[in-house]
């Protein structure tokens, strides 16, 4: 049974400035998802899931999944404001301008993965291993299993020079995950790795290993994340703001001994598009891979 690819792809883009999710930076158009999901293709994944915003369908089926789908198995499902809500719900959060989150993203696509299944975040480069190391251990698993994984990454190969980033840092024991503890405003200043929230400043040492959202879940999962979600609106319906964040989802299944998460790792040089500034960056490397062989000039024949 292969694994599924499920792609977070219907944020805001806000810092960005557009829908990053699409923009070109391959030698014939392709996005940074591209790479991506050709390196999971060849990983073993089967399948690829997006969840996307419907406002973007148009120009996401012309600039992505058209030629992915003529490549791989794929699909797509909506996440939007007033998803997974009911109406009394939907009323209560009449002040919300856009989807809830993390958590909220990946139950938008329950009703179509029906595999063990990666979670990735749409804007970030995570390197072949990466997939490779997920695509195994997934292939491993049965549907019910409660055995789950995550990528870890170094803090210092995953920062960009454009500006702060915000990373869930890790704990784990024997292997297994402990703790999440999702970190604000980290960036380099003099040399040195800086996390500045809420008017306090932490020094960081940069080799922190850190959760980029590269996670590998059974369907079994998705009965703690609905739990998590469910509370979640409980108590924050009303706030237009809040998110739903997996970090925080997966930290309450380990609490509640609902499921371990086993520490797969990766020294793979991140990069991504969290800024306007980072796309010449993430061309240049890109370009620099083609040439070296690492990829084909063009990934797709289709």
């Amino acid at each position: 049974m292969k694994p599924t690819l499920l792609v977070m792809a219907a944020g805001m883009g806000s810092r960005y400035g557009g829908v990053k999710q699409i923009d070109s930076v391959g030698m014939h158009g392709e996005t940074l998802l591209d790479f991506g999901i050709y390196d999971a293709k060849n990983s073993g994944f089967g399948k690829v899931v997006f969840i996307i915003r419907k406002d973007i369908e148009k120009d996401f089926r012309e600039r992505l999944f058209d030629r992915i789908a003529r490549n791989m198995d794929a699909e797509y499902v909506f996440q939007g404001k007033d998803s997974l809500l009911t109406p009394e719900e939907i009323s209560k959060a009449e002040g919300r301008q856009k989807p809830w989150g993390t958590i909220h993203a990946v139950l938008c696509a329950k009703d179509v993965v029906k595999t063990p299944f990666a979670v990735i975040n749409s804007d970030d480069y995570y390197g072949r291993s990466a997939y490779e190391t997920m695509g195994s251990y997934l292939s491993g698993l049965k549907n019910d299993d409660t055995t789950h994984a995550m990528v870890g990454f170094v803090l210092e190969n995953t920062m960009s020079p454009s500006g702060s980033v915000t990373r869930a840092i890790c704990s784990k024991k024997d292997g297994k995950l402990t703790e999440l503890v999702e970190t604000f405003k980290i960036f380099w200043r003099d040399g040195k790795v800086i996390s500045a929230f809420d008017d306090h400043e932490e020094i960081l040492t940069g080799k922190e290993l850190v959760s980029m959202n590269f996670f590998g879940f059974t369907p079994k999962a998705f009965d703690s994340f609905q739990s998590y979600w469910d509370e979640f609106k409980r108590n924050y319906v009303t706030e237009p703001k809040k998110e739903c964040l997996l970090p925080n989802g997966v930290s309450e299944m380990i609490e509640k001994g609902e499921g371990s998460v086993e520490v797969l790792s990766s020294n793979d040089k991140w990069f991504g598009m969290t800024y306007p500034e980072d796309k010449p960056t993430v061309m240049a490397a890109l370009k620099a891979k083609i040439e070296s062989g690492y990829y084909p000039e063009k990934l797709w024949e289709k």
